[in-house]
């Protein structure tokens, strides 16, 4: 007897599904720890002044980092309603994602996080950072299958070689051509545009 409820999803977690949450959770037991270890050692208002300063810190960088990504979207606007601009090399915004992960990382309680955001505010760090994760990423949707999201992206990612996307349609061949049975045989229907 058939219940019309879908068959159980027997596909394997994957490892990252399982990984994440136990890493999650030791990442707060650690934090968690190193706070209770320096307030021990330094005292708690210290450790509050620490964490304080950390947030105004992250906020403000923040805040500047999105400034500048406004500031680059304004630009490239500018630069496509021009007549006979140039197409936009995509420099001077590199930074920003990683600019604004730094500052949520000092904005979240806790001094794991606050050394890995002021970390990130080293530039040769930051760049290094951002070239193995787009390395990673290209390899990633290299190995993406058709049907994935990375395959999708990669497929969005068919240009020119002069960076203008080239718009069209897919036609398939695989389907035989209809038969039409009235009129001339001889006669072919007339082309679309």
């Amino acid at each position: 007897m058939t219940t019309g409820a879908p068959p159980p999803d027997t596909r394997k977690r994957s490892r990252a599904r399982s990984l994440v949450p136990l890493a999650l959770a030791a990442w707060l037991v650690l934090e968690i720890w190193l706070l209770i270890l320096v307030a021990d050692a330094a005292g708690g208002l210290t450790v509050f002044a620490l964490l304080a300063g950390a947030a105004l810190l992250g906020g403000a960088v923040v805040k500047r980092a999105g400034r500048r990504a406004f500031r680059n979207l304004q630009e490239t606007v500018q630069r496509q309603q021009e007549p006979g601009a140039a197409p936009p090399t995509g420099r001077g915004s590199e930074g920003n994602g990683l600019l604004m992960l730094a500052g949520l990382l000092l904005i979240l309680p806790g001094l794991v996080t606050d050394a890995a955001g002021l970390l990130l505010l080293v530039p040769p760090l930051r760049t290094a950072v951002g070239r193995t994760a787009e390395r990673r990423l290209e390899r990633r949707m290299r190995a993406a299958a058709p049907g994935t999201l990375g395959g999708a992206f990669q497929q969005a990612r068919m240009h020119r070689p002069d960076g203008k996307v080239v718009q069209g349609e897919v036609i398939r061949d695989d389907t035989p051509p209809r038969q039409d049975t009235g009129g001339d045989p001889g006669r072919r229907p007339p082309l679309d545009r």
